[in-house]
């Protein structure tokens, strides 16, 4: 058996994308000259406005992170009851629901894409149903023709987690323009990041106006408060830092492309390894590259190779695991059921999130592939 050395440093799953600190000081003199650190300032506009033409969308509101953007989401579309959504996906989305005193109500996921399945949403709807929250995992898009069309069905709203789907395209068209609101993610382990941050799309100026009113107290002007806000305002640094960020962005695609089919090629004849899709049409975010071990045909399981590949310095992650129905906090809801969620368990224990961001070699990728091998050989 072929011995590979261990790497002297470690691996991890992933890098910030961090652009020239010359450039950010750049940017942030600007802010300090201008002495304006939030509140809508100079590089929150500038950035808004740069990353509603990147995404394609109508309309985008930038927040200093995710999680609050999807709590105003829900406060923005006056949600009650229950939410129908994945419980393959970050703490955060079922946070959310459950956190503005709504019941998240777990669906099983497609065996493919790992998104929510179309075909099991409808036998979880009922008169308490007032949303739908699926996740665009790992930047593969949902089914969001057939998600659609149930939402009109039932007169139910949308509201998509693409804190993985920046940059994703459907036949041309940015995710966001799907469903009532689209949540993105800007956090520091994101494609795109501000460190923190985060942004909601919608379609129409006036849902723009509400969420902006929501993200700032609910303060109209100087005499007048009309809703009940929140402080989810993204400050000037945070925008400088995307700035910067955003200049550096499509070279980043292209490195993490070739990573991509860098793992692909060396992966691909290993047995019980499963890659994920490409669909056709789609413009990948490039967020994450997750691969499925079946343990029956790999020969190991997915937490054998966890801690196996930490013996040769490399810390992959379990992601996503556990899943949320899994928690806690929500394994007492009926829609938590393990019976309820076969597909959604068995990916939860056999997914791996593998090391991917643009200063990863091409060499240490093809490494990693050699370690997976030698696992299976074992």
């Amino acid at each position: 058996m072929k011995e590979i050395s261990t790497f002297p440093e470690p691996i991890f799953v992933t890098r910030p994308l961090l652009p020239p600190l010359e450039e950010l000081c750049k940017s942030l003199r600007d802010v300090w000259d201008a002495q304006w650190l939030a509140n809508n300032g100079a590089k929150h506009k500038e950035l808004e406005n740069k990353l509603r033409d990147y995404l394609k969308v109508p309309h985008l509101s930038l927040f200093n992170n995710g999680t609050i953007a999807l709590l105003v989401a829900i406060k923005a579309l006056k949600l009650t009851g229950e939410v129908i959504t994945t419980p393959f996906t970050f703490a955060a989305t079922a946070h959310s629901i459950s956190w503005m005193g709504l019941e998240p109500v777990f669906v099983d996921i497609d065996p493919v894409t790992m998104c929510i399945d179309p075909n099991r949403i409808e036998e979880a709807i009922t008169p308490r149903t007032s949303a739908i929250m699926p996740v665009h995992v790992f930047g593969t898009p949902c089914n969001v023709e057939a998600i659609g069309e149930i939402a009109n069905r039932y007169n139910l709203k949308i509201i998509y987690d693409a804190a993985h789907a920046f940059g994703t395209e459907i036949n041309g068209t940015g995710t966001g323009n799907f469903g009532d609101i689209t949540m993105y993610s800007f956090h520091a382990t994101k494609l795109f990041n501000s460190a923190e941050g985060g942004a909601l799309a919608c379609k129409n100026e006036e849902m723009k106006k509400k969420i902006d009113l929501l993200k700032n107290f609910g303060i109209k002007n100087e005499e007048e408060v009309i809703e009940v806000g929140i402080n989810g305002k993204m400050n000037e640094l945070q925008a400088a830092m995307g700035l910067a960020v955003l200049e550096h962005i499509e070279e980043e695609r292209q490195k993490r492309a070739i990573i991509k089919q860098t793992y692909i090629e060396n992966l691909k004849d290993i047995p019980g390894i499963k890659l994920m899709p490409d669909l056709p049409g789609v413009r990948s975010s490039y967020q994450y590259f997750a691969i499925r071990i079946d343990e029956e045909e790999f020969g190991r399981s997915r937490d054998y190779v966890y801690e196996e590949l930490k013996k040769y310095n490399v810390y992959v992650r379990k992601y996503f695991h556990p899943l949320c129905s899994n928690f806690e906090c929500y394994k007492h809801l009926p829609s938590a059921d393990r019976n309820n969620l076969p597909v959604a368990n068995k990916i939860g224990n056999g997914v791996l999130s593998m090391p991917f961001y643009g200063g990863l070699a091409k060499e240490d990728v093809k490494t990693i592939c050699e370690m997976l091998r030698c696992i299976n050989e074992q």
